[in-house]
């Protein structure tokens, strides 16, 4: 079977599984369940909790001991069943834990699909940065389809959400098994020192400058997605309490609306090997971060009516905002990493974007929300929130420049093309 097509449906599944629970659990939290808002947020926090430690362990591991595809595959049969046991759960406390121990078999499966997929490119002598990215487009497809299945099928508030990521999660961990071997490289590593010993040489790239700076800018960019990813459902669900906005569409089906921003990564995914080429990493996450001052500033003056446009438009610039530093970060990570680290450096950078990054924003903006920008009705200022977003996004693109000295010239890019291959 043709290797493109065996990743495509490898990303497909892989975002299915994510798609079919992580909008509309709040959904499922609030009115299934009727818990509290506070025990709600910690729900949030499971992924950057997860995510500090997983992907890098499980990329050493997949580095040193156990071929990536069979690792990769473990993780998701392992979180089939806790995908399985979340409707079993009667109390939130609980609850925290169960998707906290999901969180933590699924979170390294982001940075292994990574690792998957450039060694099979490779092995099949592809260009990873002209090849990746249109199979990473179904990964978001998939993300899409499933946002749609559990919508339209009336699942939001329903536990049938868990079991259709559960059955989805057991068959890509069972596929996973018959992807192209993605074997350990690190044990060719001929140095006996103690870092190689224990599989963190990836560590050691924050002794470089473009790389410390690139990965601390991808936690502050990874604080930025958790926001939309915590609070964007919750503000258009938010205007059904005022009378003139009851019954409009971005009211009645805010999943499906917010949905609009994934089907703009498609668009922008294919747009990333021209970006990285024609003006190198910096420049395309300098791009990225722009687009998150739109992306908030928008949502601030937009409402469902005479402003859906602005909705609309913000969810379309999500796609630069989201794949210019996240997708183009994982390749600019490959062509710069010597391969027999590729596993456990992927999975560095999914630490900073998904762990530091999602619980420094997590727990900064819950901070900041609650004391600035909560009545004493609950309700939320969000017109403050956004604003307040977009601003700190506006700083990180004012000093970013000024601090990541990373230099893309052409034969700069054609290094990278000739590492492509």
């Amino acid at each position: 079977m043709n290797v493109k097509f065996r990743l495509t449906l490898m990303n497909f599944l892989q975002f299915f599984i994510w798609g079919s629970w992580l909008i509309t659990i709040g959904v499922y939290w609030f009115q299934n369940k009727q818990w509290s808002g506070a025990e709600f947020g910690a729900i949030f926090s499971t992924m950057g909790i997860s995510a500090i430690f997983m992907p890098a362990l499980t990329g050493i591991i997949s580095d040193r001991f156990i071929n990536a595809e069979k690792l990769y595959g473990l993780m998701h049969i392992f979180g089939a069943v806790t995908l399985f046991s979340l409707p079993l759960v009667k109390d939130p406390g609980t609850f925290f834990w169960v998707i906290l121990l999901n969180m933590i078999f699924y979170m390294p499966t982001l940075s292994l699909s990574i690792t998957v997929a450039y060694s099979a490119l490779k092995s099949a002598g592809k260009d990873v940065i002209k090849d990746y990215p249109p199979i990473r487009i179904w990964g978001t497809i998939g993300f899409i389809a499933a946002l749609w299945t559990v919508s339209l099928s009336g699942n939001e508030a329903s536990s049938n959400q868990f079991y259709i990521a559960s059955a989805v999660s057991l068959a890509l961990g069972i596929y996973a098994f018959t992807l192209p071997k993605c074997p350990p490289l690190a044990n060719r590593i001929t140095s006996k020192s103690f870092v190689d010993a224990l599989g963190l040489r990836a560590f050691t790239l924050f002794k470089e400058r473009k790389f410390s700076v690139f990965f601390v800018f991808s936690m502050f960019l990874g604080a930025a997605l958790q926001l939309t990813n915590a609070y964007g459902d919750t503000y258009l669900h938010d205007f059904k309490n005022i009378p003139a906005y009851q019954g409009l569409l971005a009211v009645k089906y805010p999943a499906i609306i917010m949905s609009i921003s994934q089907i703009s990564e498609t668009l922008f995914i294919l747009a990333i090997p021209f970006f990285l080429r024609k003006f190198g990493i910096k420049y395309v996450m300098l791009f990225s971060m722009l687009a998150w001052v739109l992306r908030f500033g928008l949502f601030a003056f937009a409402d469902p009516a005479g402003g859906l446009w602005m909705i609309i438009l913000s969810c379309i610039i999500y796609g630069m905002a989201f794949d210019f530093f996240n997708i183009s970060g994982s390749l600019f990570v490959e062509t710069q990493i010597d391969e027999k680290i590729r596993g456990s450096a992927q999975g560095l950078f999914m630490m900073m974007v998904n762990g530091f990054g999602a619980l420094f924003g997590s727990f900064t903006s819950g901070l900041i929300i609650d004391q600035f920008f909560t009545y004493a009705d609950q309700s939320k200022d969000w017109q403050g929130i956004w604003l307040t977003f977009s601003a700190y996004t506006l700083i990180l693109a004012i000093v970013f420049p000024f601090i990541f000295k990373y230099k893309h010239n052409k034969a700069e890019a054609a290094a990278i093309e000739a590492m492509s291959h």
